[in-house]
């Protein structure tokens, strides 16, 4: 026996049958009151008041669908579909976004469908795109006006809300300490040093350029993987010089062969205010990248740390990403970042790419904190030995 429900849809189905779509609201009106938790019965709803030009009433109907089941596919294309018509733009865009990710999640979706899906891909780029051009005009002219940092973070700010970036967070395998900003670049105000640095990079150029000359055992692979290690996008640039180092200090410990052989540069490490920290820090090398290299995303070891790029050969083709920034090396003119966001690099030129990479304290922590966070080390270094 039918339900009172099951009786009054089926009343308002014929009534849209006949073509008397204010009855079938009617009808389906009181299939709801009799079962509120049936999406189908609001979509019906909605389609009869779109048969009789009520928008008001198909909206209601569409957002009491939505009620029942957020991820109600038809009601959301049929909501954006009422927007769009209606040129009520933010809303369609906020529906037809809701429309794309929801498809996402299809696996296999009808032909229909995928028309659909286009649709509202299409209206999402030409609504953002157009909102972006309204940005550019109002906004970005002002942040020439504002210091680098409030620039940068302002035009990461406005890409995120357009949907042109990610924002990335840290992914720390070892010490992770709480509470420091989440920064891809740091900015160059924390390395009043920077301007000293830069001006030895001839020097320390000519010194890389000797060693590799003549490198002996001091030129390694960078990537070296224990045996029996599980095959992951390193595999190709394992045991391969393709991705080389010449280390002049290693967790710590210096390689004083190297540094005898550079004396300006290790003259250029010794006078910066970097970690020390009896095996883990500092680290410092000569970052070999071969023609038609790239180093896959990857993510590093601690937070508490800013490792620098001082960059010695660039050829055109180069570039290095952090998070959702790119930027290009340019010789002698060094930059900070994060290791522990996601970042990559690339030499798709015919030529060797050089960099001198070290690592020194997060300019975020204070000295206390930097005492804190090296006793912690040496304890615990000494504690498992």
């Amino acid at each position: 026996m039918e339900s009172p429900s099951q009786q009054a849809n089926a009343q308002g189905l014929a009534a849209l049958r006949a073509g008397n779509a204010a009855l079938a609201a009617t009808h389906f009106t009181a299939a709801i009151n009799a079962d509120p938790g049936a999406g189908s019965l609001h979509r019906n709803l909605a389609h009869a008041h779109r048969l009789c030009g009520d928008d008001a009433g198909e909206r209601a109907a569409l957002e009491g669908a939505l009620t029942c089941d957020q991820r109600d596919m038809q009601a959301l294309i049929r909501l954006a579909q009422l927007h769009e018509r209606r040129n009520e733009r933010r809303d369609a865009l906020h529906r037809w976004s809701a429309v794309v990710q929801l498809g996402a999640q299809i696996a296999a979706p009808s032909p229909d469908l995928v028309a659909l899906l286009d649709h509202a891909a299409a209206y999402c780029a030409a609504q953002t795109e157009g909102l972006a051009r309204q940005v550019a005009a109002d906004i970005r002219p002002e942040l020439d006006k504002v210091d680098p940092t409030s620039r940068r973070r302002a035009t990461a700010f406005l890409d995120h809300a357009l949907g042109r970036r990610a924002i990335y967070r840290n992914e720390c395998a070892g010490i992770h300490y709480p509470f420091l900003p989440a920064d891809e670049f740091f900015d160059a105000h924390h390395f009043p040093w920077f301007a000293a640095l830069a001006a030895e990079t001839d020097a320390i150029r000519a010194e890389l350029r000797a060693l590799l000359a003549d490198p002996g055992d001091a030129l390694r692979p960078y990537v070296r993987m224990e045996d029996g290690t599980p095959e992951s996008r390193w595999d190709s640039l394992n045991h391969n010089l393709a991705w080389g180092a010449c280390f002049l200090w290693e967790y710590g410990a210096p390689n004083q062969p190297v540094l005898d052989r550079c004396p300006r540069t290790a003259a250029a490490l010794s006078a910066l205010p970097g970690a020390r920290i009896p095996g883990r820090a500092p680290s410092a090398f000569f970052s070999i990248l071969r023609p038609q290299t790239r180093i896959p995303p990857h993510t590093g070891v601690t937070n508490s740390r800013a490792i620098i790029h001082l960059p010695l050969i660039v050829p055109p083709g180069c570039g290095f990403r952090v998070g959702g920034e790119t930027r290009a090396w340019v010789e002698g003119e060094p930059f900070a970042f994060d290791d522990t966001i996601e970042h990559e690099a690339w030499n798709d030129s015919d030529a060797l790419r050089a960099i001198l990479i070290f690592d020194v304290w997060n300019p975020h922590l204070t000295d206390a904190e930097r005492a804190v966070i090296a006793d912690y080390c040496a304890i615990a270094d000494r504690a498992i030995d």
